[in-house]
């Protein structure tokens, strides 16, 4: 008989509606898991008691919907009310909110048991996860190396088996990147899909929360539950026709996929294992009936400057009490130099500037269906390899090499999805992105559940788990 932690988070769903396994009982299995395996860098912050008190209050009320009962945990850069909340960062290592965001509110009214908080990297901007306030994030596919960031604990998390599924965010790359590191499902949604109450910190659009999960039916049910507008958004994703759960178990059709992998804001050697995975993957769709056709690489040059001038202002915004801002890291200080020196009028320009870029990106791939590239341009490298602290600019174009394309779909607002399609001869996890139009979540669910049905990855375990 398989073990909890071996079945998916819709499975250990369906046991806890039949009253089969209680949400206690997995609260405990996965707690002790938690507690005796997380070599991975996984979790900042575990709150035991916590998820004991909540789980066994769900146990009073009948479940409610596919995820009620499962454990989950939530990302060290979303607020939640009473429970330390660090941003990654030391300048906020005692840090305990008053209020919880739209995330943690969504996750709890879906009856979902939150372990703690996940791992992140200093207010999540490294694509690498190696906070001052936790050790850093591997993939337990090799524990010398990264998990990736910013949600390097979320995906470590879900690897390692700690949790079933767990919610990470992603401004440029931060869900997809570890997923490719940590061999998951990664999936970024639409802009305005998932509402950024009650902070809405973010002016330019780039970033979102969205799932990590084993499976992509896993990740359709938990985008199910975070999914939504609230009042007082200023935008949102229109809804979809179904719930994304059963999106994920239809036919998508025969589609148009535009493929290219070029990369795209820097100038980069892509390794041969990303290399043979695209080509892998382009074939299998093809194999699937698809029409996969190459493509010119859809966001120009000049794109790439606009991008790190709203980059390096969003992270100015993370405001720090003067007398803490010794406490932050190298990197960090010198994007927020950067981002303080752009006047008012030079960020309205770089966001009009994406924008238009933007609207170029969405024309040219309008008759496309979905675009395939590779998630990573390597596979995950060692612990350290990225981080100079003696040199931020390097650290910076070592990030921008790693992750030549995931940015480009936070610009325009497709929403994409890194597949664990791909393993190297020695055992790491490579991921392949596809992404879609727009709002177009239902119909790149069904693709990639369709991709993952052809040549399923579920089954993999890495060592320890």
């Amino acid at each position: 008989m398989a073990a909890l932690h071996d079945l998916t988070a819709l499975e250990q769903g369906d046991l806890v509606r039949r009253r089969e396994v209680s949400p206690l009982e997995l609260t405990e299995h996965y707690l002790e898991r938690a507690d005796r395996l997380d070599s991975v860098g996984a979790f900042v912050t575990l709150t035991p008691e916590r998820a004991r008190e909540r789980a066994a209050g769900l146990e009073r009320v009948a479940a409610d919907g596919p995820l009620y009962g499962v454990p989950t945990a939530i990302k060290d850069l979303n607020l939640t009310a009473g429970v330390r909340t660090t941003f990654g960062s030391a300048a906020f290592a005692d840090f305990v909110p008053d209020v919880s965001d739209g995330v943690t509110l969504s996750l709890e009214a879906a009856g979902l048991v939150s372990l703690g908080k996940t791992n992140a990297p200093e207010f999540g901007s490294p694509c690498y996860t190696e906070p001052d306030v936790a050790p850093p994030a591997v993939t337990p596919w090799d524990r010398t190396r990264t998990a990736g960031g910013s949600s390097g604990g979320a995906a470590a998390a879900v690897a390692a088996g700690l949790v079933p599924l767990a919610q990470g965010s992603d401004g440029g790359g931060s869900i997809r990147i570890p997923a490719s590191c940590c061999g998951l499902v990664g999936l970024k949604p639409s802009r305005g899909r998932i509402s950024g109450h009650p902070v809405y910190g973010d002016p330019v659009g780039l970033a979102t929360p969205g799932p990590i999960a084993r499976t992509v039916a896993d990740a359709a049910a938990m985008l199910d539950v975070l999914a939504g507008r609230r009042v007082g958004d200023p935008s949102w994703a229109p809804p979809p026709s179904e719930t994304f759960l059963a999106a994920a178990r239809r036919d998508p059709g025969r589609l148009r996929i535009a493929r290219f992998i070029t990369p795209v804001i820097t100038d980069t050697v892509v390794d041969p294992a990303c290399v043979q995975a695209w080509e892998d993957a382009s074939r299998l769709l093809e194999s699937l009936g698809h029409d996969v056709e190459d493509v010119p690489v859809p966001l120009p040059p000049e794109a790439v400057p606009v991008f790190e001038t709203c980059w390096a202002v969003l992270t100015a915004l993370s405001v720090v009490p003067p007398e803490r801002e010794h406490l932050l890291r190298p990197l960090t200080r010198w994007l927020t130099a950067k981002g303080n020196a752009v006047s008012g009028p030079e960020l309205g320009l770089a966001i009009g500037a994406v924008r238009r870029f933007a609207a170029g990106a969405l024309t040219a791939l309008a008759p496309y269906d979905a675009v395939l590239t590779p998630t990573l341009a390597t596979p995950p490298v060692l612990v350290g390899a990225m981080r100079d602290d003696a040199d931020p600019q390097a650290d910076f174009d070592a990030q921008k090499a790693f992750t030549p394309w995931t940015s480009a779909w936070n610009v325009t607002g497709m929403p994409a999805v890194s597949l664990p399609l791909h393993w190297t001869p020695d055992g790491l996890p490579v991921g392949v992105m596809l992404a879609a139009r727009p709002a177009e979540e239902e119909l790149l669910l069904a693709l990639a559940a369709q991709v993952e049905a052809a040549a399923p990855w579920a089954a993999r375990r890495p060592p320890g788990w």
